[in-house]
């Protein structure tokens, strides 16, 4: 065994999975360093007295990577390289019990809410005031907000409410609190996320509340951007395009996850909504704000999915050419609804399938871009990456959308986190390429 000198209280959080996930580390964080630990985030030395791994457990692959992750952290518990594992997140909270029979060596595992419990734990106390406080990970310039937890959705497909949840709104001034010491640190865009955005205020208000939400935020000052993200179709507020419409800072852009268009497929899934309903509320949506950014996420190979409902989601994204677009092959997931079902799609044609559409999204987004050659943009810099700034439009967010690419060079110096305006003179299927105007 290897015997190191570890720093008393030096603790590294690991993160996986979404970016709800993210926010519940950064949380962590910040109670940890108000308790005197030395945390960081994702830390690459070796010299760490306490790893906690934030887990993700919505799909096979995610679960798996999460599984690898504490068996890694394990391993080095056994080297002396650590004192202390504990696992926390949405694996652990749904499969505590077998995770402690498999993996005995870890020293706790903690679902979700348990919080207060895993700082207990660590000999730290929960400070109530430091509520909304959090250690960011993401450059300053940009943070995910979490306005709710947990799902009351009845999806057929999905696990999150096993391991979030029943839905909890966070009142309104609390989270324009939040967003003014954001943005008294710098954040200058906010990512509004949830299981659900539009559900938001159900709970509290006995009404959906998300446009009052948005336009109480949009008030805080030194907030440039605000984004929209994870909104459900079924019963969108259609009042928070008004808002999109009637502030600046809020951008042109929505993620609606739509994950088929047959009505065979969206009955399965139990999604509360039809094709003729999802094609409507699209063209009413790019009607009422025209030129946003629409993003959606679809499932390949859900139980019972032909050929021809295949075909179908192929014709419709074809004709609905989606701004942004992503896709996932179904898994199979116990105590779901749809574990009830036969998965009768081979993963050899889950992925075909997949593949298929974005094929047929990378079409779409590279014909998008090309019109946009010779237009200017105000673009917001997240990074250098070799030779070029790295920064994106408001018809862009983080990691999953396509970004602004400016070559770096004697005459041009871009700081992070500032918006310049960019003129595009090329683009390829996912990426613009540009210079600075002033």
């Amino acid at each position: 065994m290897k015997t190191k000198t570890l720093k008393k209280n030096k603790v590294n959080v690991v993160t996986l999975g979404c970016s709800k996930n993210l926010v519940d580390s950064e949380v962590l964080m910040g109670q940890l360093k108000a308790n005197n630990f030395d945390v960081a985030h994702e830390r690459e030395d070796e010299d760490n007295q306490i790893v906690i791994i934030n887990t993700c457990g919505f799909v096979d692959n995610a679960k798996q990577e999460s599984i690898d992750m504490i068996l890694k952290y394990v391993e080095a518990k056994k080297d002396g390289e650590v004192e202390k594992v504990y696992v926390t997140g949405c694996l652990s909270e749904r499969y505590k019990s077998d995770l402690e029979k498999e993996i005995p060596e870890v020293d706790a595992y903690f679902g979700t809410r348990e919080l207060p419990r895993l700082l207990k734990t660590l000999k730290a106390d929960y400070k109530h005031e430091l509520v909304g406080e959090r250690l960011l990970t993401t450059p300053n310039h940009y943070a995910y907000f979490k306005i709710s937890e947990g799902c009351d959705r009845p999806c057929s497909f999905c696990a999150i409410p096993l391991m979030r949840g029943t839905h909890i709104s966070v009142p309104i001034e609390e989270l324009v609190q939040r967003a003014k010491n954001l943005s008294a640190k710098g954040t200058r865009e906010l990512l509004l996320i949830a299981q659900d955005l539009t559900y938001y205020g159900l709970d509290l208000y006995k009404k959906r509340e998300l446009a009052k939400l948005i336009e109480s935020v949009a008030q805080v000052e030194g907030i440039d951007w605000i984004r929209l993200h994870y909104a459900f179709p079924s019963g969108f507020p259609m009042e928070v395009l008004d808002v999109m419409k009637q502030y600046p800072n809020v951008c042109k852009y929505l993620d609606m996850p739509l994950q088929h268009i047959s009505d065979n497929m969206l009955k399965s899934m139990r999604r509360g909504i039809t094709k003729q309903k999802s094609l409507d509320l699209v063209k009413q949506i790019r009607d009422k704000v025209p030129g946003i950014a629409l993003r959606t996420t679809l499932i390949a190979g859900y139980p019972g999915e032909t050929e021809k409902d295949h075909e179908e989601m192929l014709e419709w994204v074809q004709e609905t050419k989606f701004e942004r677009l992503g896709i996932f092959t179904y898994s199979h997931e116990e105590n779901t609804h749809a574990h009830l079902l036969n998965d009768d799609v081979s993963e050899k044609v889950k992925k075909q399938r997949a593949d298929a559409v974005m094929k047929i999204q990378q079409e779409i987004s590279y014909n998008l871009n090309q019109e946009k050659i010779g237009m200017t943009f105000k673009t917001l810099i997240d990074r250098k990456e070799g030779e070029y700034f790295v920064g994106r439009t408001e018809f862009d967010s983080p990691d999953v959308d396509n970004e602004v690419l400016v070559k770096a060079g004697s005459d041009t110096y871009l700081r992070q986190g500032d918006f310049v305006n960019i003129k595009i003179n090329d683009a390829n299927d996912f990426d613009l390429y540009g210079d600075v105007v002033a």
